[in-house]
């Protein structure tokens, strides 16, 4: 059975995964779905939602983002291929 940590770590291996909030609001290229931890700040949570509803791409609040992404504090992750944004979200939201 896939698990998240997988399909992340799949994405990050294969140049699909934009880490950091910075770097998911300067990226040019098509974003398929961002992932935001639920104990990140307004500021980011503010930001990543106004990116979501201008460039109408959808986002979801994880636990512990970090230890999935296995990068110490981090906050915002954006995955730039869309069936693998669509096996992540289907884990997330438990379909």
């Amino acid at each position: 059975m896939k698990t998240l940590n997988g399909i992340i770590n799949i994405c990050r291996k294969a140049g699909y995964l934009i880490i950091g909030g910075e770097n998911i609001k300067n990226n040019s290229h098509k974003m398929y779905l961002i992932l935001i931890d639920k104990m990140s700040g307004s500021s980011l949570k503010r930001e990543i939602n106004f990116l979501s509803e201008t460039r109408k791409i959808p986002y979801l609040e994880v636990e512990e983002l970090s230890n999935i992404v296995g990068i110490e504090n981090c906050k915002a992750v954006a995955i730039k291929n869309k069936a693998l944004s669509e096996e992540i979200s289907k884990m997330i939201k438990g379909d």
